[in-house]
């Protein structure tokens, strides 16, 4: 597993969830003062999940793709303007 460090006010306990990822280690960074009412700064320290990898698509791959979900559609007729519910104002020739 891969591991990152993410920087946060708020204090996790170890093996809780950080942005999705398990927390392996905890830093202080600031510590916290109550009695200016002030957080801490903790660097935790992630196992971050494998990520499923995107096949990479060619550009002719998705042109054909493109085409496929084209056909696929209905034969395309522009609407008139009683379907469309809109004014259309005509201005007299000059």
């Amino acid at each position: 597993m891969t591991t990152k460090t993410i920087r946060s006010r708020f204090d996790h306990p170890l093996g809780d969830l950080v942005e999705g990822c398990k927390i392996i280690d905890k830093t202080v960074v600031i510590p916290p003062n109550p009695v200016e009412k002030r957080r801490g700064v903790y660097d935790y320290l992630v196992e971050v999940p494998p990520t499923a990898a995107k096949a990479k698509s060619t550009e002719r791959t998705v042109r054909a793709e493109r085409k496929t979900v084209a056909s696929e559609r209905e034969s395309f007729t522009r609407c008139t303007p009683e379907e469309a519910g809109s004014v259309i104002r005509r201005l007299p020739p000059r």
